[in-house]
C-alpha cells in the first residue's frame, strides 16, 4: 500500500500490508481518507475481493500485482524514488510493533496483570508476535505483572507457506523464502517476512514453538469454530486452532494450561475461503420434508 499528501512533498506510502489478505491497506486507506492523504494500496490479485473493495471505497488508489505480498513491497519500494511515497510496508516505518503492542497491554489488563501460559498467533509479517513480546518485556520491566513467567509463544502457518516454521526446525535464525506459497489463509501467505529473526528470537525465548498445520484442513477447522462456538473466525486463525488441535494431542500443550487464540479477522471477510453447496428448495414443487 502507499500514501502521499497531495499538498506535501514528499508522498508517504504503504504496501499490500502487514498481514498479506489486505486489511492493513484498508484501515490505511481509511485514515488517509480522513486526513485528506493520497493513499496507494498494491495488493496481490487474488486478494479477498472485499479487502480490496474496502481499499477502493475508501479512494486509495488499488492495484492489483500478479505476485505475492514481497512483489507488492518491491513496487512500493521502487516507488519511494519515482512517487516520493512514505513506506508503510510490514517493518519499513517505525511504529507498526509499537501498535501491535496493544494486544499485549490489554491482554495483560483483561487477565489481571498474570498472562496466559501460552498464545497462539498466525504469522505471516509475525508483528503482532514480536509486538506482544516487546510489551510483556516492557511490563516486566515496569514491574506490572504480577509473575514474572511469560507466555510461551507459537507461531502458526500454513503448510502452504511456512517459512518461519521450516527455519524454526532447521534451528535457523533466519528464513529462506518459500518458494510456491499457496494457502487459503492469506494473511500468512508472507515468503519473505522482514523480521523473521525477531519472530523465531521472540519464539525461542519463550520456549515456545514454529508450526505448520495442514493446508486441507482449515476450512474444515472454521466451520468446527462456527458450528461449536458460534465464533465467526479467520482462516489464520483456524490455522491456530488446528496447530492447538496437534500440540495438545502430543502433550506439547495441556489442556489444564491457561491458552490464548488470536482471531485475526472474521470469516465474512473471507468468502473465497470456504465453499458451501446448499440445496435449493423449488417454491412451485411439494416440500419433500423428509429430505429436510
Amino acid at each position: 500500500m502507499a500514501w502521499s499528501d497531495p499538498r506535501q512533498t514528499p508522498a508517504a506510502a504503504p504496501h499490500p500490508g502487514p498481514d498479506a489478505p489486505g486489511n492493513a491497506g484498508g484501515a490505511m486507506a481509511a485514515y488517509a481518507a480522513r486526513a485528506g492523504m493520497e493513499a496507494y494500496v498494491f495488493m496481490p490479485q487474488d486478494t479477498p475481493a472485499i479487502n480490496a473493495k474496502e481499499c477502493w471505497l475508501a479512494g486509495a488508489r488499488t492495484f492489483h500485482v500478479n505476485g505475492l505480498i514481497n512483489d507488492c513491497g518491491r513496487i512500493v519500494g521502487e516507488g519511494r524514488t519515482h512517487k516520493r511515497w512514505f513506506d508503510l510496508s510490514t517493518l519499513k516505518e517505525p511504529y507498526r510493533i509499537e501498535g501491535k503492542k496493544t494486544m499485549g497491554l490489554e491482554l495483560a489488563e483483561q487477565l489481571h496483570w498474570q498472562l496466559p501460559d501460552v498464545i497462539l498467533y498466525p504469522t505471516g509479517g509475525g508483528t503482532g508476535l514480536i509486538g506482544m513480546w516487546k510489551a510483556f518485556a516492557e511490563l516486566t520491566a515496569l514491574g506490572w505483572l504480577t509473575s514474572p513467567r511469560r507466555p510461551r509463544m507459537i507461531s502458526c502457518q500454513s503448510d502452504g507457506c511456512a517459512p518461519i516454521a521450516r527455519a524454526y526446525e532447521r534451528g535457523e535464525r533466519f528464513a529462506e523464502k518459500f518458494e510456491n506459497a499457496a494457502t487459503i489463509a492469506s494473511g500468512v501467505r508472507v515468503p519473505v517476512a522482514v523480521g523473521d529473526f525477531m519472530i523465531l528470537d521472540a519464539v525461542r525465548e519463550s520456549g515456545g514453538l514454529a508450526v505448520a498445520v495442514p493446508e486441507a484442513r482449515i476450512a474444515p477447522w472454521m466451520k468446527k469454530a462456527a458450528s461449536l462456538e458460534g465464533l465467526s473466525i479467520c482462516p489464520e486463525t483456524a490455522v491456530c486452532l488446528g496447530a492447538l488441535e496437534d500440540l495438545l494431542a502430543r502433550g506439547a500443550v495441556r489442556s489444564d494450561e491457561r491458552i490464548v487464540v488470536f482471531n485475526t479477522g472474521a470469516a465474512q471477510k473471507y468468502p473465497e475461503a470456504v465453499t458451501a453447496s446448499l440445496p435449493l428448495i423449488d417454491i412451485h414443487q411439494p416440500i419433500d420434508w423428509a429430505r429436510i
